[in-house]
């Protein structure tokens, strides 16, 4: 299943959501112009490595991705869900929410993986943030979707609450099969991260807040 929008009216326009969209596209493409060893060496200069952390990692972590499906995929999670918790929080406080998301999010994956040599690279850790708080929010909101059946593709409103909350418990199962195998055949996927951004962004949301709306009034004429 691929988020592609909600179904929630939005009063400002996304500009932070575009901007975070487009920085992770420039950066991607950067990536993809180095040759493989300055690939390599760009990688590992601002991915985020347990074993050899630097502490700006955290941030320049995020705007790194690993392949077309990886940036794809997390970028279309981030419109769908992203646009209208940055119209609801207003831009500023939604970019600072998002980058402590994020932090918070590699920090949770340092704790798991504090000898791991592997870089992290992704903003999907920020976007569980988003998602977290999005599902405390706008439980309610219906999720336009593009969903696979076998050979099949097409469209539906599924129930935001019932997206997040499977992709929520399909991260946390993935993370406890990851435990009990090697940093190497858990395949790379940083579950733990998913989770941390995920809880982050539950009780974020709560503090920072989400402005209310106030709609002018409309009498009926009988």
């Amino acid at each position: 299943m691929f988020p592609l929008r909600d179904d929630r009216p939005t009063y400002t326009p996304p500009i932070v959501t575009t901007l975070l969209i487009a920085a992770c596209v420039l950066v991607f493409l950067f990536e993809l112009s180095l040759d493989d060893y300055s690939r390599d060496y760009f990688i590992s200069r601002y991915a985020l490595i347990p074993a050899r952390l630097r502490l700006s990692t955290l941030i320049t972590s995020m705007f790194l991705h690993g392949g077309w499906s990886h940036i794809i995929g997390n970028m279309l999670f981030l419109w769908a869900f992203g646009k209208s918790l940055e119209d609801a929080m207003g831009h500023s406080k939604f970019l600072s929410f998002y980058l402590i998301c994020g932090v918070a999010a590699g920090v949770t994956q340092l704790v798991f993986s504090s000898y791991s040599n592997l870089p992290t690279v992704g903003a999907s850790g920020a976007i569980a943030g988003v998602m977290g708080a999005y599902l405390i929010k706008f439980p309610r909101a219906r999720i336009h979707t593009l969903v696979f059946l076998f050979i099949f593709v097409t469209t539906t409103d599924i129930p935001a609450a019932f997206i997040l909350i499977y992709w929520f418990i399909t991260q946390l199962f993935s993370e406890y099969g990851s435990i009990t195998q090697t940093h190497i055949s858990g395949g790379g996927v940083a579950y733990a991260a998913h989770i941390g951004g995920f809880i982050t962004g539950m009780i974020l949301v709560q503090f920072m807040g989400v402005r209310t709306r106030y709609f002018p009034r409309r009498d009926i004429y009988w």
